[in-house]
């Protein structure tokens, strides 16, 4: 799919509304768990696995279908961490971020089902250390990164957080 198709199908998808998404941080042997995603434009973005919340179903059990359809992995929810707002239209999200850890499963790059088959955005599973992620451009990973010294830094985070940026651009 052309890279300005993405781009339309992302807006179509998840722009234009608020969405309310749960995230999961994923820490083990110290590397956090990150995905690529392609944004259109020749545009990346890195971040943590996570999705958008169903209606009827709790966070926890939301955040649990994300992990095993991103990335194979069965996860528990340990903990509440913060809230991310992203505002940066047509993008706008309430990004409620948890602690995890691996019950199960195998790592497998897996897809988004709100998307079709040609149009997936997910390109890459990676285990990350704390040096890879702070190597990676600021425009192509999650803004609360941009500012860790160590990857407990993201466990200790609480409150609210909002940063702008157009991912689309």
């Amino acid at each position: 799919m052309a890279n300005e198709d993405i781009s339309k199908q992302i807006t179509a998808k998840f722009g234009n509304h608020l969405r309310s998404r749960v995230n999961g941080i994923l820490i083990q042997d110290d590397k956090l768990l990150m995905i690529r995603h392609k944004m259109g434009n020749q545009r990346v973005f890195w971040s943590v696995p996570g999705g958008g919340m169903e209606y009827g179903a709790a966070a926890e059990e939301n955040l649990k279908r994300e992990f095993i359809e991103e990335t194979g992995l069965e996860v528990a929810v340990e903990k509440y961490l913060f809230v991310h707002e992203l505002l940066a239209p047509p993008l706008h999200a309430m990004e409620h971020f948890f602690l995890v850890r691996q019950t199960g499963g195998k790592l497998m790059l897996g897809k988004d089902p709100e998307l079709s088959d040609r149009s997936q955005i997910i390109e890459e599973i990676s285990w990350m250390d704390l040096k890879s992620i702070q190597s990676l451009p600021h425009d192509t990973l999650h803004q609360i990164f941009w500012g860790i010294k160590s990857l407990e830094d993201l466990v200790l985070l609480r409150g609210y957080f909002k940063f702008g940026n157009n991912y689309l651009k």
